[in-house]
C-alpha cells in the first residue's frame, strides 16, 4: 500500500505517464463493462490527443466537455490536457441556452457530449444556437465502446503509427508546463452571469496531493464519483485525486441507492465521497443493508451544514473509519480546508477544518482588515490554489482578488483558537440544493423572460431531503390567476432542474434598501412566518 507520491510530475498527463509506467496493468477506471488500466488510459489519451492537433488544436485552445461520468469524460480531458489545450466542463442539468452560452463566451473549439443520455439528445439541444467558434462536436454513449468517440481513437492511432504523428505530439506534450491553463470552470455570480474560473496544472496537482494525503488515500482504494465531474468535487477530488494516489475509479453516471449499494457490494468500494444527501438517502432507503457497505471505510463530505447526528451515524450505522468535511470554491481549485482524521463529530460537523499546507485563510472585516479567532467577517483565502482569473473578466478578477492577493469569497464564518472554520453565512446570497449550488440573480434573470412575472427574487428554503430549494418571491406583469405548476414547469424546460424553485409567493412589491436593492433578510423573515 502506497499514497501520493512525494514528488509529483508537473502536469497532469505527466502524472498519467509516471502512473502508466509504474502500474500499467492496474485498472484507472472501471465504468460498467469497460476496464481501463492505466496503460490503456495513456494510449487513448494519446491517440486522442493526436485527433486533436490532427484537427488544428493548438496550446490553450478550448475543449469542452458535456457528458455525465463516463470513462469518455476522463480520456477526452486527459487528452486534451495532453496537447496544453484547457478543458471547460458543462453541467449536464444545462439546458441549450445555457450550455450554448458557456461555449460561446470560453471560445470553445470542439465540444464532447454524450449522445443520449437519459431521454435528452445533447448536441440537438444546441441546434437552435450559433456557436461561431465550434470546429466539431465529437458524440459518445455511456458504458460504450462503440461510438463516434471509439471512431475518433481509432484515427488518432493511425495518425500515430507514422514517425510524423508521434513527433508532432511529442513536441506538443513538451508545451505544457505546471503553469499552463488546465481547466476552465464556469461558475456563476451575483450579476447573475457566469464567470470562467482559469486554473493551472500545478496548482490543482499541489492541492489534490494534499486532498489525497489527508483523506488517506492510497493504491488499494476503489473510488466510487457519484459527484458530477463538472464540478471540482468530481473532477479534481474524484478521479484526478484516484490518479495522483494511483488508485482504482468507479465512476457512476446517475445517483440511484440501489445502484450505488450494487456498486459498493460488487466492487469492494471502501471510498465515497458526496454531499450529506447522499449519505442521508442511502440510509434511509428501504434497500439500506449495513452488511452490503462493509467495505465502506473513508468519505468526504460538505457543500451544505451538516447535522451533527449525520457524523454519528456515517460512523456507526455506515462503520465509517474516516469521515472528513472540507471547503473550497471554483476559485480555490475547489479547496481550501478540511478536518483531520481523529477530529471528534463536532469539528466535523460544525466546521469545515483547517487549511490545506501552504494556504492562508483569514477573516476581514469591512475595511479590509484581519479579525482575532472567533470574530465574524469575510472569509478571505491566499496561496497556491488561488486562480489565475476568470477568463476574459479583468475587472471581474480584480474585485475578487486584492493587490495583496487575497481572494474574497463572500463567504462570511469565524476561525476558532485551534484555526478551524465555521462558515456563518453563504457566498452573497447563493443557497445550495442537493450539493449544486444555486445563484439567485441568475434565476432570477430567467425568471423575468416569463411572460407573467414582471419581478423577481430568489432565496434558499429549508427542505429536509435537499438542504435547500428555491423560494421566488414574484410579482405578476399583469392582474389574474398563474398556476404555479405551470410556471414550474415552464422553469424545468428553461433551466438546470436544481435552479427551478419549489415554492412560489406572489406579492404586490419587493422590501428594498435605500439604493434599491432587495432586503433578501426580509424576504427570509417572510419565509420564516409562512413556514411557522
Amino acid at each position: 500500500m502506497t499514497t501520493a507520491p512525494t514528488q509529483l510530475p508537473g502536469t497532469i498527463p505527466a502524472l498519467l505517464s509516471s502512473r502508466a509506467a509504474a502500474t500499467p496493468d492496474k485498472p484507472f477506471i472501471v465504468d460498467g463493462t469497460v476496464t481501463l488500466t492505466y496503460r490503456e488510459t495513456q494510449e487513448q489519451a494519446k491517440a486522442l490527443a493526436a485527433w486533436l492537433l490532427n484537427m488544428g488544436c493548438q496550446l490553450e485552445d478550448r475543449v469542452a466537455i458535456w457528458a455525465p461520468n463516463c470513462q469518455q469524460w476522463i480520456v477526452a480531458a486527459l487528452g486534451a490536457q495532453m496537447v496544453g489545450a484547457t478543458v471547460v466542463t458543462l453541467n449536464t442539468r444545462y439546458k441549450g441556452g445555457e450550455a450554448a452560452d458557456v461555449l460561446q463566451r470560453s471560445g470553445a473549439r470542439f465540444l464532447f457530449s454524450v449522445e443520449q443520455f437519459l431521454d435528452v439528445n445533447y448536441p440537438a439541444l444546441l441546434q437552435p444556437f450559433e456557436l461561431t467558434d465550434l470546429v466539431t462536436t465529437v458524440t459518445l454513449r455511456v458504458h460504450s465502446q462503440s461510438d463516434h468517440f471509439a471512431n475518433v481513437l481509432e484515427e488518432g492511432r493511425n495518425i500515430l503509427s507514422s514517425q510524423q504523428g508521434e513527433a508532432a505530439l511529442a513536441a506538443a506534450a513538451a508545451q505544457v508546463t505546471g503553469n499552463t491553463t488546465s481547466d476552465i470552470l464556469f461558475t456563476s455570480g451575483t450579476t447573475g452571469q457566469a464567470k470562467g474560473v482559469v486554473t493551472d496544472h500545478g496548482q490543482n496537482l499541489q492541492a489534490f496531493a494534499a486532498f489525497v494525503d489527508i483523506l488517506g488515500l492510497d493504491t488499494d482504494d476503489h473510488y466510487l464519483i457519484i459527484n458530477p465531474f463538472f464540478h471540482s468535487f468530481g473532477y479534481k477530488a474524484g478521479w484526478l485525486a484516484t490518479m495522483i494516489a494511483g488508485a482504482t475509479a468507479y465512476p457512476l453516471a446517475v445517483f440511484d441507492v440501489p445502484s450505488v449499494i450494487e456498486q459498493i457490494e460488487q466492487h469492494s468500494i471502501n471510498v465515497m465521497p458526496g454531499p450529506p444527501t447522499l449519505f442521508q438517502s442511502l440510509m434511509a432507503h428501504k434497500d439500506f443493508d449495513r452488511d452490503k457497505l462493509k467495505t465502506l471505510t473513508k468519505a468526504t463530505t460538505g457543500a451544505a451544514v451538516i447535522p451533527m447526528q449525520l457524523i454519528e451515524d456515517m460512523w456507526e450505522k455506515l462503520g465509517l473509519e474516516t469521515v472528513i468535511t472540507a471547503y473550497g470554491l471554483s476559485e480555490t481549485c475547489g479547496l481550501v480546508t478540511m478536518c483531520r482524521r481523529g477530529d471528534d463529530a463536532h469539528t466535523i460537523a460544525t466546521t469545515s477544518g483547517r487549511s490545506i499546507p501552504n494556504i492562508d485563510v483569514a477573516i476581514f472585516d469591512n475595511q479590509g482588515h484581519a479579525l482575532a479567532p472567533m470574530e465574524t467577517g469575510e472569509i478571505v483565502v491566499k496561496g497556491f490554489n488561488v486562480m489565475r482569473g476568470y477568463f476574459e473578466n479583468p475587472q471581474a478578477t480584480a474585485e475578487t482578488i486584492d493587490r495583496e492577493g487575497w481572494l474574497h469569497t463572500g463567504d462570511i464564518g469565524f476561525l476558532d483558537p485551534d484555526g478551524n472554520l465555521h462558515i456563518t453565512d453563504r457566498l452573497k446570497d447563493m443557497y445550495i440544493s442537493g450539493g449544486f449550488n444555486c445563484y439567485p440573480a441568475e434565476i432570477e434573470q430567467q425568471l423575468c423572460q416569463h411572460p407573467a412575472i414582471a419581478q423577481a427574487a430568489v432565496v434558499g428554503a429549508p427542505d429536509p431531503r435537499m438542504g435547500e430549494v428555491g423560494a421566488a418571491f414574484v410579482i405578476a406583469s399583469s392582474p389574474g390567476p398563474i398556476d404555479d405548476q405551470e410556471l414550474i414547469a415552464w422553469c424545468r424546460d428553461v433551466m438546470a432542474n436544481y435552479k427551478v424553485p419549489r415554492h412560489f409567493f406572489w406579492i404586490d412589491t419587493l422590501p428594498l434598501n435605500a439604493t434599491g436593492k432587495v432586503l433578501k433578510t426580509e424576504l427570509r423573515k417572510q419565509l420564516h412566518l409562512n413556514n411557522a
